[in-house]
């Protein structure tokens, strides 16, 4: 996979992770559990074309 593509998904990624949690401190439950949507399928992609990234304790693996 291009180079380009790795760095896209990780910015992806890292901004998901920060609405999420902008979300969280703000008592936004809806928009929590939507930015923690977007977080897992970013993670699917990047385990699909073999993009190794940290997970997060709250981002269990489910399969």
């Amino acid at each position: 996979m291009s180079d380009v593509f790795d760095e896209e998904l990780r910015e992806q990624l890292a901004e998901a992770r920060r609405m999420r949690a902008r979300a969280r401190e703000a008592g936004d439950e809806d928009g929590v559990q939507a930015y923690a949507g977007r977080v897992t399928q970013l993670l699917r992609i990047a385990a699909h074309y073999g993009i190794a990234v940290v997970r997060v304790a709250d981002e269990e693996e489910e399969d």
